[in-house]
């Protein structure tokens, strides 16, 4: 049976794993002329998709990449001292196993795990999917696949052309992000710098492994992007404009924005439908589902969705009539408890009101202050992500399901 993953991100080679694992033939897609190496940003694997990482036995790999960041420093706009915190601490509390790593590490791991077994077709995509599964694409002669699937984000090409231009309803959370990647120049080894003000946080980290650093910039907004998301130089003019006079040091940060080659910028939205699947095609991880970028836990859950994609299918033995929908009614409770996490964090990480930033860094003080015990209890009783991340129990598929 043959299956195409649009995609190479995420979700794309997970899913291809499984799938090769269950014997079915998987070809996958990307726009992108190799794998994406656009700087990327830290990413949270939190305990399901830990789990799911090592049964593919990509764990140690993964561990090894961890950014290593262990310590937080706080600067409120105003405030004369920072505050610091133990982040190992407060991640421990938020979940009981947890690696943070940057995105085109956590790719790369990912696809060397497939391209043995799985055929990848570089700088192409899909231009048209007819409902007998015939396929065509920009560059690459047509094909006919059994299923197709949209692994290709937030701004998913499969979705358009399949859904229609505007399939899913898209809740803005209020915010947009930004990812900067620029020379470490402060020695960032193990720390994340947080400046934070009103409508706006900055934070600078680096990981053990990278010569460079990378900045988030996330700020309130009172209208998602418009236009081009590819317009760089319009994106990069709204971070300047947002972040001007927070700070010295951040001003320096914003210096880079004209030399760096490293740099993303999208809204911080919720993408919302009715379904992910129509006939012979389904949407997977952002593609289908995104939570909100940077605030949302996207990457764990794109991990669970592709995992549990490929289990549904190979325990369907190939018929996306039943597998299909199994997976949305698997995947339908995580992905409300993400939605609603997503709007919590926006509301906390980039604060309205000065009383909210002194919250911010207050609160990461007294958990990194309690012991890990206490501490643990308090997370767990404030923290909406602590509690959704360890309570998203994945199945074992593999032992009746193989196809």
């Amino acid at each position: 049976m043959r299956i195409l993953v649009s995609g190479a991100g995420i979700a794309g080679p997970v899913l291809a794993h499984w799938l090769t694992r269950y014997g079915f033939e998987v070809t996958v897609v990307e726009r992108a002329e190799a794998l994406r190496r656009t700087g990327g940003h830290a990413v949270d694997l939190f305990r399901p998709a830990v789990d799911i990482s090592e049964r593919m036995g990509v764990l140690p790999r993964i561990e090894e990449r961890a950014t290593g960041t262990d310590r937080l420093s706080v600067f409120r706009e105003g405030a004369r001292r920072p505050v610091r915190a133990d982040l190992t601490k407060i991640f421990g509390g938020a979940s009981d196993r947890h690696v943070e790593v940057m995105r085109d590490d956590l790719t790369t791991i990912y696809y060397d795990a497939t391209r043995d077994n799985v055929e990848y077709l570089f700088g192409d995509s899909v231009t048209s999917v007819a409902p007998g599964g015939e396929v065509t694409f920009e560059h690459a002669a047509p094909r006919r696949f059994d299923l197709v699937v949209g692994a290709d984000g937030l701004h998913s090409t499969l979705r358009r052309l399949v859904f229609g231009a505007d399939a899913g309803r898209s809740s803005f959370l209020g915010a947009c992000f930004a990812v900067l990647g620029l020379p470490n120049v402060s020695g960032l080894d193990g720390e994340l710098l947080m400046h934070v003000g009103v409508g706006r946080t900055a934070g600078a980290y680096g990981a053990r492994h990278l010569d460079d650093a990378r900045v988030l910039f996330l700020f309130r907004s009172a209208r998602e992007l418009d236009g081009d998301h590819r317009d760089v130089p319009h994106q990069k003019e709204l971070v300047r404009g947002a972040f001007a006079g927070l700070h010295p040091q951040v001003d320096g940060w914003l210096e880079e924005l004209d030399r760096t080659q490293a740099f993303y910028f999208d809204s911080i939205s919720q993408l919302r439908m009715d379904g992910w699947s129509r006939g012979r095609v389904t949407l997977v991880g952002d593609a289908g589902y995104c939570p909100g970028p940077a605030v949302g836990g996207s990457t764990t859950l794109a991990v669970v969705g592709a995992y549990v994609l490929a289990g549904e299918l190979a325990r369907a033995a190939g018929d996306h009539e039943r597998a299909f929908p199994a997976y949305e009614r698997v995947m339908a409770e995580h992905v409300r408890g993400s939605r609603a996490v997503a709007s919590s964090a926006a509301r906390t990480l980039i604060p309205t009101s000065r009383l909210g930033g002194w919250g911010l860094a207050q609160g990461a003080r007294l958990v990194s202050a309690l012991p890990s015990g206490p501490g643990r209890a308090l997370l767990r009783l404030t923290t909406r992500s602590a509690r959704l991340y360890n309570a998203m129990a994945v199945e074992d598929y593999a032992p009746a399901a193989a196809h």
